[in-house]
């Protein structure tokens, strides 16, 4: 054996035995990682049991029993967002989940205490047991678990789609029919001007929806132009969407046109915050897109030119202070919800991002306790936010330039105060 390969082996003797290392701690992280997710979904599981025993103590009696125990879930439920800084969504769905998961597949949290599947196979598990019936789930459970400790993620959630169809007692026509009660449409803001609007429909109509963009990018292919099928295909969806059916056109006959009938586009209502500087053309600073958040200065003046009807907001570069709103938005809010929803621009919960628009105005301290109408006592809540403000145990308080004070029923603190303009 020459010098060179003995180096060679010595050399990688070293890399395999560090190699070693590596991955024996990776998978001893991941096994600890593992257990804390599973101290997580027993957490939670108890979060929601006691939320249901003391909701009757919690909750105050004008509600119905079931709106208390909701109600009461829904007050556990904010708390732990507020701790953590994590949407109450997210903590509700994962109370929901860790319930299934503790409750209706021990064997699952079992394997995944011990590590031989992730949280990521448990989720896989929990997303198909939800549509087995109760007489078929044990079974279900056994067979998936064995895939689960063998294959990725990935391949368990084909595995285990197909096992679900197998062993389920009732018609995939009655299980369709019940799905496309939710149906919907979601936007997902991105960085740089960009967003996603996601589709959650039928599988024909979305696979009827992708047959017609691709055909349209490749006509338009064909034709000699030159962006890619990538961007032919975008550009494609938004023109059918944009010139497609209008709500004039729902209303005034049963039958849905085809979207080529349709010539007329659809004209939106914006809201623009633009520094007053970039309107005098001597800047470049972004504008702010309600709903979105920041836009370049010639997308904000082309929306401004094709809507009918938006409210500019013109804003003291420096300071931030609002210079004016306008006067030209149909139905004008009254100046004092428009000042207040200008402010708060969320709600102002902790972590709720629900539009200021979409929210109630809410006097932070009651009228009937002597409470004013003014911007100093009013805040933006959501219809939850501004129910759950109500419940024992929590409390607002209402500070000099709309800061607000919140109180969880744990005793702990959280602040929230008005974003300031943004450039």
């Amino acid at each position: 054996m020459t010098e060179t390969t003995l180096t060679a082996t010595r050399v990688g003797d070293t890399y395999a035995a560090q190699l070693a290392e590596f991955s024996d701690e990776w998978a001893e992280i991941h096994r600890q990682q593992a257990v804390l997710d599973t101290r997580k979904a027993r957490l939670l599981a108890r979060s929601a049991a006691y939320a249901d025993a003391f909701a009757d103590a919690t909750v105050p009696a004008i509600f119905p029993p079931a709106e208390r125990q909701a109600l009461s879930r829904r007050s556990t439920c904010a708390a732990l967002a507020m701790a953590t800084r994590i949407p109450e969504r997210t903590i509700q769905r994962a109370t929901n989940d860790a319930e299934r998961l503790v409750n209706e597949a021990p064997a699952v949290l079992e394997s995944l205490e011990a590590g031989r599947i992730s949280v990521r196979h448990a989720q896989v598990i929990i997303d198909q047991l939800s549509d087995v019936p109760a007489a078929g789930r044990a079974v279900f459970l056994d067979r998936v678990l064995v895939v689960a400790e063998r294959t990725t993620a990935a391949g368990l959630r084909t595995s285990a789609r197909v096992l679900r169809e197998r062993l389920h007692p009732e018609s995939i026509t009655a299980r369709a029919t019940r799905s496309e009660a939710d149906r919907r449409v979601e936007f997902e803001p991105e960085a740089d001007g960009m967003a996603w609007v996601h589709l959650f429909t039928t599988a024909p109509i979305a696979q009827g929806i992708i047959e017609r963009v691709e055909a349209a990018a490749s006509e338009s292919r064909a034709a000699g132009y030159t962006r890619t099928c990538a961007q032919l295909q975008a550009d494609a969806l938004a023109a059918l969407a944009l010139t497609g059916v209008t709500p004039e056109d729902v209303m005034s006959s049963p039958v849905l046109p085809h979207p080529i009938e349709v010539q007329e586009h659809i004209k939106p209502t914006v809201q623009i915050t633009v520094p007053a500087l970039s309107m005098a053309g001597v800047s470049d600073a972004p504008a702010m897109l309600d709903g979105y958040g920041p836009i370049d200065p010639e997308t904000a003046a082309r929306i401004a030119v094709n809507a009918p009807s938006f409210t500019r907001i013109l804003v003291q570069p420096e300071t931030g202070a609002v210079l004016s709103v306008g006067r030209n938005q149909y139905r004008v809010p009254a100046d004092l919800q428009r000042a207040v929803r200008l402010r708060d621009g969320t709600c102002r919960a902790p972590g709720c991002g629900r539009r200021a628009r979409a929210c109630d105005l809410d006097h932070s301290v009651a009228w009937e306790d002597g409470g004013t109408t003014d911007v100093g006592n009013l805040a933006c809540l959501c219809r939850h936010h501004h129910r759950m403000k109500h419940l024992p145990g929590w409390n607002l308080d209402h500070g000099p330039g709309g800061v607000l004070d919140w109180t969880t029923p744990d005793g702990k603190h959280h602040r929230t105060e008005p974003d300031p303009a943004p450039f």
